[in-house]
């Protein structure tokens, strides 16, 4: 007894089989979650360390180099880059997909304990680490701020509430906190009046950290009562400290406030983040690797109110940037989308077979095999997402053949009299080895979609085993369903006579395509070569047009925000900076399009002449597509001076964990840095001149103005003043040094040492800062600076960066209106070719890279497919001939749908229609070019 007749003659079984599938399927569909696309991210782990006052060169040499050592023996480490800026170094390392988080991050934390005995020992705290998301968007942004609070008031809420609250979210990796204004006391002396009074520097220090203090101070034990012994030895506000005596001089005290002023500041002042111009504390937050985005999300503000109810009144709280509505949003759509291909299809089904319970029959084909699917796609831990929904939508078309050519096959025997039980067991007997073909040559298509690596393979997998799910369920439903519907409601007699007006002239038009049809056949059958030529034609003009077509890699997609990085000259202050981005600010405000700017400088492991911008749009009805707006802003902020901007619409997947002004990074490595900057400075301009390209710049700042100190030995010796006594005084002055620590009940406070802020502004302060003499004559004695070194105005980098551990320059741009990656990684490889010298080495980087390996490896993938599809329809028909036939269809498929994408690639650069049709050779359209094939 075969499958259908099975099912045909037990209706019972057939019913509660189908309600089965449709109860696992509603159970899996509720279960699912939603998401943008499926989880691909790179598992990824951020380590930062910060050591205040030492340069990039210092960082990159000292901190970044014995860490890089230790994690390059981690296996399964893919790649690693670092920068290092000012008293900053930031480390990134970028596992392989199947390497577990959690296990890379153990060996992370055994690599920084391995590596700490050759770090700084005045390093404020040990290297820390986060797993984190490559893409670096945060998936909520929060913005705590008050109009009557300071700053610092409002830091401690961000930090030691909302952010450590939401940071044991499970699935968030990282709450960062922007802008943020952490108390700290602040000791500014007077190098005069210190050299007046005969003293250092040190001694400043040493009076500090013996005035501060919280050490254990035991317990009395008594023969009835134990009494705890607590000493009043700590210091927790700036006027406690200003009566500390530092030295005795003529018998009387000189204390903190006699030679310089101790005041209730902050820990970094040099920071600052603004929401729509008012100061504020941002709190972006980051997922991990692998987790849901909604989930994340909704756990994350489920918590909000309870922290809410915990802030004072004058603190307000807000959401800005919700990632998880433009998710649903888009998901919306798609379902939209499935909807409407639901109905169109069965509007069409019902416009060829005219007739009620014949349209029924298949299309109930299509609500069992999708809903079927949700319960594979629960099993497998897949989301609703764009690519798991594209599948469902594009298999609509695929899943109701199988029943159509059943139920047409069924009819047929019914028209030649047979009764319908008797059609109905013949037609799906003689049918169904059709209906196998057809599912599983359809199904084999995207085996190799499984065998691929990479994040092209983790985007495919998805989408090729849902689509292959609900094309295997739908085979399934119509050897099974189908064929019972068919034996118990389909009726012999179908008068097309008994319609109106309507589907008669539906059926001369369906009549005048058949004999349309029948008449090209006979003139091809009768000119057999020529049909051969056009058919050799079609073959060579779809290479063709697969070889110039402009190639992309993913889409961009509107998720109303744009971000930005400013940049000024090298040497930009602080004060600068602010102005600047102020400014910059304002003018985005202004635009029509935007809802919300927020900014920031001095944050997010930027150099010092950098800054961020987080811009959020409108709704997509109330402005044009993202794209524009980024051209319309371009020219507006072009025109503050001093200042270049870099606009991105940040990619939802971004591959690689170098951060850059641009969405594209291009990198240089060489091992002789000199030959190294040299080359990169000529190629960047070079690259300027590409004409695909925009916003090309580079992360080389080599030509910040610094001071050289140059110590004398022989002067120093003679005068007793050691290096070390040299470099030690310098960072106490200049270097934000921490002398001290408040342990107050719920956090830890620093004590910074520095000089009085006039004496922080030129390089002649410098003069005036003196060093005691340890040994020989002057002993004792305070030696000026400049008697042991000599001072020289230089220039030297802002920022040094490794790739894996050699120096690298990371080129970053962007493409102009209507250029494709393919073109512009074709034009920079041409370039690099011809004008970099052999001692450099070259790479893309994030989205480039994976772009330029993805096109052999969707080469390779097309080829793959076209070969099963042979091997299984040469085993269906025991014949090696038959799958040609079949597959020569293939080259005219192909050819149309290049030609398709090109002529609107085509109209757009003229005009012709709106740049969004601008089309390209992406993931999305090599996706329907393999269900072409099926």
């Amino acid at each position: 007894m075969s499958i259908p007749e099975l099912f045909i003659r037990r209706p019972v079984a057939t019913v509660l089989v189908m309600l089965g599938i449709l109860l696992v399927g509603v159970a899996g569909y509720r279960a699912l979650p939603v998401s943008d696309l499926p989880n691909v991210d790179y598992p990824t782990i951020r380590v930062d360390a910060t050591l205040p006052g030492a340069n990039a060169d210092t960082m990159a040499s000292a901190v970044a180099l014995p860490l890089e050592k230790q994690f390059s023996t981690i296996p399964g480490l893919d790649s690693m880059s670092s920068q290092n800026t000012m008293g900053r170094t930031g480390i990134t390392l970028q596992f392989v997909l199947s390497r577990d988080i959690d296990g890379a991050a153990q060996d992370v934390q055994a690599a920084i304990t391995q590596a700490s005995r050759a770090l700084p020992l005045n390093m404020p705290a040990p290297p820390s680490f986060n797993k984190v998301n490559p893409a670096a968007s945060p998936v909520l942004m929060l913005v705590l701020a008050s109009p009557t609070l300071p700053l610092s008031t409002v830091d401690e809420y961000a930090e030691t509430l909302i952010a450590q609250s939401i940071s044991t979210v499970n699935g968030v990796a990282q709450v960062q906190v922007f802008g943020g204004q952490k108390y700290a006391v602040r000791v500014q002396v007077d190098p005069q009046a210190m050299a007046t009074r005969q003293i250092g520097i040190d001694d400043v220090v040493g009076a500090l950290d013996s005035g501060n203090v919280n050490l254990p101070t035991g317990t009395l034990w008594g023969p009835h009562q134990a009494v705890t012994v607590q000493a009043s030895g700590q210091l927790y506000k700036a006027g406690d400290y200003e009566p500390l005596i530092v030295a005795y001089r003529n018998g009387s005290p000189v204390r903190l406030s006699d030679i310089g002023h101790v005041v209730d500041a902050v820990e970094n002042d040099k920071t600052a983040a603004w929401y729509n111009g008012v100061r504020g504390i941002q709190l972006p937050v980051y997922r991990q690797p692998g987790t849901n985005t909604v989930e994340v999300v909704d756990s994350v503000k489920a918590m909000l109110p309870g922290l809410e109810a915990q802030l004072p009144p004058a603190v307000n709280l807000y959401i800005l940037f919700d990632r998880s509505l433009t998710i649903r949003r888009s998901v919306d759509d798609v379902k939209f989308t499935l909807e409407l291909a639901l109905m169109l299809v069965v509007l069409v089904i019902f416009l060829f077979l005219r007739n009620l319970s014949a349209t029924t029959i298949p299309s109930l084909a299509l609500p069992f095999s999708i809903v079927g699917t949700f319960a594979v796609m629960y099993l497998c831990g897949y989301s609703l997402d764009n690519f798991s929904m594209m599948a469902l939508t594009l298999s609509v078309g695929f899943v109701v053949d199988d029943a159509i050519v059943v139920l047409e096959n069924i009819v047929q025997h019914l028209e030649k009299g047979e009764g319908v039980m008797e059609a109905a067991l013949n037609g799906s007997n003689e049918i169904g080895f059709t209906i196998l073909s057809m599912t599983l040559s359809l199904a084999a298509v995207f085996i190799p979609v499984l065998f691929m690596g990479g994040v092209l393979g983790k985007l495919l997998h998805e989408f090729a085993v849902t689509i292959m799910s609900a094309i295997l369920v739908s085979g399934f439903v119509s050897l099974t369903l189908t064929p019972m519907l068919c034996s118990r409601f389909l009726r012999s007699h179908q008068g097309a006579e008994k319609h109106g007006r309507l589907f008669n002239a539906f059926e001369r038009l369906q009549d005048g395509l058949t004999n349309l049809y029948d008449r090209s056949l006979q003139v091809v059958l009768r000119h057999k070569l020529a049909t051969m030529a056009a058919a050799l034609a079609l073959l060579v003009g779809t290479v063709y047009l697969a070889i110039v077509i402009p190639k992309g890699f993913l889409p961009s997609e509107d998720i109303e925000q744009i971000n930005g990085t400013t940049e000024a000259v090298e040497g930009a202050s602080f004060d600068a900076m602010m102005q600047h981005e102020q400014e910059i600010a304002d003018i985005v405000q202004k635009d029509p399009s935007v809802a919300y700017v927020l900014s920031q400088v001095g944050q997010g492991g930027k150099t010092l002449n950098q800054g961020n911008l987080n811009i959020g749009l409108k709704p997509r009805s109330e402005r044009p597509q993202v794209e524009e707006v980024i051209q319309q802003l371009r020219p507006k902020l072009a025109a503050v001076p001093g200042m270049t901007v870099f606009l991105r619409n940040d990619p939802v997947i971004r591959i690689g964990g170098i951060s850059s002004k641009a969405l594209y990074q291009f990198t240089l490595q060489g091992a002789n840095t000199d030959e190294l900057f040299k080359a990169s400075e000529e190629f960047v301009t070079k690259m300027q001149r590409l004409p695909g390209l925009q916003d090309v710049t580079s992360d080389l700042q080599i030509k910040n103005p610094q001071i050289n100190v140059v110590i004398d030995r022989d002067k120093s010796s003679a005068l007793g003043v050691t290096a070390k006594q040299v470099e030690d005084a310098l960072y106490s002055a200049y270097g934000f040094r921490q002398v001290s620590t408040i342990y107050a009940p719920n956090n830890q406070y620093r004590v910074i040492l520095e000089l009085e802020p006039k004496y922080q502004r030129d390089s002649n302060a410098l003069a005036s800062l003196y060093v005691r003499s340890d040994m020989g004559p002057t002993k004792g004695q305070l030696v000026p600076l400049n008697a042991v070194a000599e001072l020289t105005n230089t220039f030297g980098p802002l920022s040094v960066n490794h790739l894996g551990q050699l120096p690298a320059v990371t080129m970053s741009f962007n493409l102009k209106p209507g250029a494709s990656i393919g073109e512009a990684v074709n034009e920079i490889n041409e370039l690099a070719s011809r004008s970099l010298p052999p001692t450099v080495s070259t790479s893309f980087q994030g989205n480039a890279q994976a772009f330029q390996s993805s096109l052999s490896g969707l080469g390779m993938l097309l080829l793959m497919a076209v070969a099963v599809i042979y091997i299984v329809l040469g085993i269906l028909y025991e014949s090696f001939i038959h799958p040609i036939t079949i597959l020569s269809g293939l080259p005219s498929a192909g050819f149309g749908a290049l030609l398709t994408l090109e002529l609107f690639h085509l109209a757009a650069k003229r005009g012709l229609v709106p740049p969004i049709l601008d089309m390209e050779l992406n993931l999305y359209g090599f996706v329907g070019i393999i269900m072409l094939i099926g």
